[in-house]
């Protein structure tokens, strides 16, 4: 069978392969914790699941999607952001509705990029970034992050001949997988940037309702000149707890929007009426229950910080996700040898920092979707592997 050679630009995600293997370890009788899973072990709460179960009961619910307004979600998505950020979004021209923002950051490329054309792609990143490039024919050039510049792009070290021929650029803050945040300095420098080498911004923000210590994470479109040069992602998964219903938004350009439209015209017909409703319920109600949910993450957070700091490991807490970044153990040189040989000795996976691009070598993500007691459990079994 010939399968097309774009294929071959670009590996499958880990994750998934990851999946088989630590199934595979603890259907052995293995006590495997894995701290490389992004899915929270939290839900949504009483409201959202009786909204979406009475919506369910329904029969006239079951129609294709297409077949209702979508108005009242994306005036729930716009009246959010409205709320949160004191950004107005027209729900007609300015919001769209995702199958999950994976759905949009998978098409995305395909509204912006014509076969050639080059992506400026930040490293690490979600692989997802780099792999749907790829898909749309289009050129990387990565742009690094690193540690000494908070792990944020510097804007100022990407050749101005790059810049003029780039048709879009990724951020992602809070960002997965570094946990880093952006401020309003860098956003407001991001925006006069791409507006003098018109390059369109898109700024992935699902996280940015998972913040610590005070921290308020911002959206790239409540700075002056955002919407004229980009769009955001975001998604109920991370900040309503339901990562399995499938619910994400794109706001800003209406080109972008209108584009983004289009190809979801041909490739689904929306999202399942009935969470539609409940999606839209959510929304608009009460959203306290995050609060609590922050200072359970807050505290799992603190956990493996300690673990950390007691093998040997200097880190700084993050701000914002539920994800910690943190370099290798001192001598080691190859992050993936290193996680492996790890779950191989101690059952714990952790996922190695090469996994998300060239300059993640070096480091490993911890996800904090355990509870405190397994998390302090794998900081014990780290300790006792690296001493």
């Amino acid at each position: 069978m010939n399968i097309a050679k774009r294929l071959e630009r670009f590996d499958a995600y880990l994750g998934t392969a990851m999946n088989s293997i630590l199934t595979k370890m603890k259907d052995e009788g293995k006590d495997v914790i894995n701290l490389g899973l992004g899915d929270p072990d939290v839900f949504p709460t009483d409201e959202m699941r009786k909204a979406l179960a009475d919506a369910c009961l329904s029969k006239e619910n079951h129609h294709y999607p297409s077949f209702y307004s979508s108005m009242p979600l994306k005036e729930a998505i716009a009246g959010c952001y409205k709320k949160q950020f004191q950004v107005t979004c027209d729900p007609e021209t300015e919001v769209t509705t995702l199958l999950g923002s994976a759905d949009g950051l998978f098409h995305i490329h395909n509204c912006i990029l014509d076969t050639g054309d080059i992506a400026l792609v930040p490293d690490p990143c979600y692989p997802a970034y780099p792999a749907s490039v790829t898909v749309a024919g289009g050129v990387i050039e990565t742009v690094p992050l690193l540690a000494e510049n908070g792990f944020l792009p510097d804007l100022d070290a990407i050749d101005p001949k790059t810049a003029e021929r780039a048709k879009m650029i990724w951020v992602n803050y809070p960002n997965n997988p570094t946990a880093a945040h952006a401020d309003g300095d860098f956003y407001k420098k991001l925006i006069a940037w791409a507006h003098k080498h018109n390059v369109v911004v898109i700024s992935d923000n699902p996280y940015c309702k998972v913040c610590f210590d005070g921290y308020q994470a911002p959206s790239f479109l409540q700075f002056e000149g955002a919407k004229e040069i980009g769009i955001e992602f975001n998604s109920l998964s991370k900040s309503y707890n339901c990562c399995g219903w499938r619910i994400g938004m794109m706001l800003g350009n209406a080109d972008i929007i209108a584009g983004i439209e289009k190809i979801k015209s041909h490739s689904d017909r929306g999202i399942f009426y009935p969470i539609q409703k409940a999606a839209t319920a959510a929304l608009n109600g009460p959203t306290d229950f995050m609060e609590e949910r922050n200072d359970m993450y807050r505290e799992r957070r603190d956990v493996v910080i300690k673990g950390l700091q007691k093998i040997g490991i200097d880190i700084d807490p993050p701000k914002a996700t539920f994800y910690v970044w943190s370099p290798v153990p001192e001598g080691i040189k190859n992050s993936r040898e290193w996680c492996f040989k790890v779950l191989d000795e101690i059952a714990v996976w952790m996922i190695p920092g090469s996994m998300y691009g060239k300059y993640g070598e070096g480091y490993f993500r911890i996800a904090l979707t355990h509870p405190v007691d397994r998390l302090a459990d794998a900081m014990d079994r780290l300790y006792q592997f690296v001493s």
